[in-house]
Formats: structure tokens, C-alpha cells, sequence
């Protein structure tokens, strides 16, 4: 089983290629810094799985996958990423990502994961995989009890995490304006007066 790892952050990458390396019946075919440098090197035809970050610079990890998949859909890609946006999840698996693991999953777990790809199987990190569950099951009045879009949950996790408007904007493509409007709507909704009250509501309706 030959990996091809494509991870900007250079200690990690070199970890990786070290732990791949070392594990029986793993090889590495190429470790890149970014989608660039490994779409100039074309290592696919050596290359039975792809494990990529999404947060690269230039081209994003997802770029990447639209770009190798067509070319490549023997090619098994596994997304290795500290992001759980929900449309971030969604557009890596739309453009051929068969497997979604974060970053905090223990080195084990990656390796089991890769195997599990190779094996045929699509590994997913728990939290990814319920993101992926309740996407796919029908909105009940349950599951709409706290009426909030699925942008505003981004919002409201993203105020959870201390994100500024700006912050926010930046990582969802919105103006701050916007980003204020969702605030506020988010507030409306979930009849809240302050950030604490927000956030209260929010883990007990099970939104983070």
C-alpha cells in the first residue's frame, strides 16, 4: 500500500512520512507541502492512497481532490484535517474523498483508517460520520426544535470557539455584515439575550 501525504505543516509531515514509512505494508510515495508541489510531481501511478489536509496554502485540499479524482478515481483519498464545517466535510466528499479523519484521532487510528480505505472501506472520524448521518435523515420536528440553519450553527460554534466576526467571515466566505445578521438571528431564534445564554441553549438543544 503505497501513501502519497500532502500536509503543509512540515514537522507533521515529516511525522507522517516517518510513521507511514515504519508501519509493515506501508509505503510513502511522495510527501508534498502543498496541492502544487505534488501535482507537479504526479507520483498517482505509484500512489494506491491519498492522505491530504484541506487547510493548504494556494490550493486547498479539496481543489486538490477535484483535481486528482477525475484523473485518478482508482485512487483512494483519505482527508486528514483539524476542520469539522460541515461544508467543508460535504465538498471533500463530493469531489471524491472517501474517507474523513481529524487530527486529534491518535496515530493508530490513521493507520487503521488507511488500511480500512484500502480494504474498501470508508473511515470516518465519529463526529464527521453523525455530521454525515444526520445530513442524510429527514428533518423532523425533533431535529428542527431549535429552527437554526445549518450557517447559523456554523456561527454559532464559531462563538463558542471565540471567533471574531472577522474570523468568521474569513472561514465562511461572508461579509462581517452578514456574519453580524447571523448573530443576531441566532440570538432571535434561540431567545437569547447574551453570548452565555446562546451558548447554554445551544448544548442543551445538542446543536455543538
Amino acid at each position: 500500500m503505497n501513501i502519497c501525504i500532502v500536509e503543509d505543516n512540515l514537522p507533521l509531515l515529516e511525522n507522517l512520512r516517518l510513521l507511514l514509512a515504519g508501519e509493515p505494508g506501508m509505503g510513502v510515495s511522495g510527501a508534498y507541502p502543498s496541492a502544487e508541489a505534488a501535482l507537479a510531481a504526479m507520483p498517482w501511478h505509484d500512489t494506491d492512497i491519498l492522505l491530504a489536509d484541506i487547510d493548504l496554502p494556494g490550493l486547498s485540499g479539496v481543489d486538490l481532490i477535484r483535481r486528482v479524482h477525475p484523473i485518478m478515481p482508482r485512487l483512494a483519498i483519505l482527508v486528514y484535517t483539524i476542520s469539522e464545517n460541515r461544508d467543508t466535510v460535504f465538498a471533500a466528499l463530493k469531489a471524491g474523498a472517501l474517507g474523513y479523519l481529524l487530527k486529534s484521532s491518535p496515530p493508530r487510528e490513521l493507520i487503521e483508517s488507511l488500511r480500512c480505505l484500502h480494504q474498501g472501506g470508508s473511515p470516518m472520524s465519529p463526529k464527521i460520520a453523525r455530521k454525515v448521518i444526520l445530513e442524510l435523515q429527514p428533518q423532523t420536528d425533533d431535529n428542527q426544535a431549535d429552527g437554526l440553519s445549518p450557517r447559523e450553527k456554523d456561527i454559532l460554534n464559531g462563538i463558542a470557539l471565540g471567533k471574531s466576526y472577522k474570523e468568521m467571515a474569513l472561514a465562511f466566505g461572508l461579509s462581517s455584515h452578514t456574519v453580524h445578521t447571523h448573530v443576531k438571528n441566532v440570538y432571535q431564534k434561540l431567545q437569547a439575550a447574551s453570548r452565555a445564554e446562546a451558548l447554554r441553549k445551544g448544548r442543551q438543544l445538542g446543536i455543538m
